[in-house]
C-alpha cells in the first residue's frame, strides 16, 4: 500500500488575511488555500509546517489522517467559549490533551492503530462532518468532551485506572451526527460509549425561544451592547455559543455530576459486559433471522411444489429436453427440476414411482457422463446431515 497523508485546517471565527495566505503558500505550493481553508494530500514527501503552531496562529480546527493508522484532530476555542480547567478535566493528557495559547484553549486528540487502517478512506469530508462539535462544546454541550475522555481512558499511555470520570453530560446515549462522526474518526469503542451512557440523563431540550428571548432581554444594557459589538466584529458564532451556554446554565440544564463517579477500570469492565450482552443479542437476532429465512424458504418450496404438481408430466419431459442440450447450464437446470420432482413424489407418497422415473432418466442419458455426475452430486448433497427430504428414504441411486 502506497503512503497517503491528509492535512486539513479550517478557519471559522475569522477569515485569513491576504498576508496570512501568502505565508501559508510559502510553506506549500501544491495546497488548496482559501481564506478559510488549507488542504493538502501527500503520496510522498511530508508536511513542512507545524500543525500546533498553525492552530495557535491561524486556524480553529485541524484534521490529519494517514493510511498507516494515525488520526489526529485539534479544535481551538476562545477562552470565553471553553475555559482551560474544564477542558483539562475532560482531556487530561497524551491522546486527549488541552493546552492554553494566548487567548485560546486547544484540544489535541489522537488515535493510532498499529498495522494501518483495516478499512481506509481518504480524508476529504471528515472534518466537515465533525466540525459542528466545536459549536456544540462552545454552547455547553460537553458530550464530545466526554467522548474525548473515553478516548484517553481507553487508549492513553498515561491513563490511571483509578482515575474518576468527569461529569457525564446528558444525552450521551443519543449523540448528534457530528458527535458520532467524532467518535468514529477517533475509533472510540462503541461498547465503552454505551457503558458510559448508562449513567447519562436524557438530552437537554432545545432552547425555548420565548424563554431565551426573556433571558436575553434581562441582560444588562451595557453587556448586551458589548455582545452586539462582538457580533458586528465577526464573532457571531462565538457569541451565539456563549449565550446558549449561559442560558442553559441559568436554566439548570448544564448536567449535574453523579454522586459516585466511576473509575476508568470500572468503565472498562462495564464495556466488556456491554460487549458480551451485545454479542448475545446479535446471536439471538441471527438465530431469529435464520429461522425466519428457513420458514420463508419452506413456504417458497411448498408454493413451487404446488405449482409443479399442476404440470408434473410436462416437467418429467422437460428433464429429458434439458439433458439432451448437453450444456452445463441445461444440465444444472435439469438436475434441479429432477430433485423437485422427486420431492413432490415423496410428499404425495409415491416414492417407488419417483425411483423408477429417476432410473429411467439415467438409462436414457447413460452416455452423458457430466450430466450423470451432476445428478450423483445433487443426490449426495441432498442426503447430507440435517436434510429432511426424500433422500433419507431413497435407495442408493449411485450412477457409478
Amino acid at each position: 500500500m502506497s503512503e497517503y497523508q491528509y492535512y486539513e485546517f479550517q478557519a471559522i471565527d475569522r477569515p485569513l488575511t491576504r498576508d496570512e495566505m501568502r505565508e501559508l503558500r510559502a510553506v506549500s505550493t501544491r495546497a488548496e488555500i482559501t481564506a478559510t481553508r488549507f488542504v493538502n494530500e501527500y503520496q510522498w514527501g511530508d508536511f513542512k509546517g507545524d500543525p500546533s503552531a498553525w492552530m495557535e496562529r491561524y486556524f480553529d480546527a485541524f484534521l490529519y489522517l494517514a493510511n498507516w493508522g494515525t488520526r489526529e484532530l485539534m479544535l481551538r476555542f476562545p477562552r470565553q467559549a471553553l475555559d482551560h480547567a474544564t477542558a483539562r478535566r475532560y482531556c487530561p493528557g497524551d491522546v486527549a490533551a488541552a493546552e492554553e495559547s494566548g487567548g485560546f484553549v486547544i484540544l489535541q486528540l489522537a488515535s493510532t492503530q498499529d498495522g494501518g487502517d483495516e478499512w481506509f478512506e481518504e480524508g476529504s469530508g471528515h472534518l466537515a462532518s465533525i466540525l459542528p462539535v466545536r459549536a456544540e462544546i462552545a454552547s455547553g454541550d460537553y458530550r464530545a468532551l466526554y467522548l474525548a475522555w473515553l478516548l484517553w481512558a481507553e487508549r492513553g499511555e498515561d491513563t490511571d485506572e483509578d482515575a474518576p470520570e468527569p461529569p457525564v453530560p446528558p444525552g450521551l446515549g443519543t449523540p448528534t451526527a457530528a458527535q458520532q462522526a467524532f467518535a468514529d474518526f477517533l475509533r472510540i469503542d462503541p461498547d465503552l460509549i454505551r457503558a458510559a451512557a448508562e449513567r447519562s440523563a436524557s438530552a437537554r431540550p432545545d432552547a425555548d425561544p420565548a424563554a431565551l428571548r426573556g433571558w436575553i432581554a434581562a441582560l444588562p444594557a451595557a453587556e448586551a451592547a458589548e455582545l452586539l459589538v462582538r457580533v458586528a466584529g465577526g464573532e457571531a458564532v462565538t457569541v451565539r455559543a456563549e449565550l446558549l451556554r449561559r442560558f442553559h446554565q441559568a436554566q439548570g440544564e448544564d448536567g449535574a455530576e453523579q454522586a459516585e463517579p466511576r473509575t476508568v477500570a470500572e468503565l472498562l469492565d462495564a464495556a466488556e459486559r456491554v460487549a458480551a450482552e451485545r454479542v448475545r443479542a446479535e446471536r439471538k437476532e441471527a438465530e431469529r433471522e435464520r429461522a425466519r429465512r428457513e420458514r420463508a424458504e419452506a413456504a417458497a418450496r411448498e408454493r413451487r411444489l404446488a405449482d409443479l404438481s399442476e404440470r408434473e408430466e410436462e416437467s418429467w419431459r422437460r428433464v429429458d429436453e434439458l439433458a439432451a442440450q448437453k450444456t452445463a447450464g441445461a444440465y444444472d437446470e435439469a438436475v434441479r427440476l429432477l430433485l423437485d420432482l422427486r420431492e413432490l413424489a415423496l410428499r404425495d407418497g409415491r416414492k417407488d414411482d419417483a425411483d423408477a422415473r429417476t432410473a429411467a432418466v439415467r438409462e436414457r442419458h447413460g452416455g452423458k457422463r457430466r450430466f450423470l455426475e451432476r445428478v450423483d452430486q445433487a443426490i449426495r448433497d441432498e442426503q447430507g446431515p440435517g436434510r429432511s427430504s426424500i433422500a433419507s428414504a431413497r435407495p442408493d441411486l449411485s450412477l457409478a
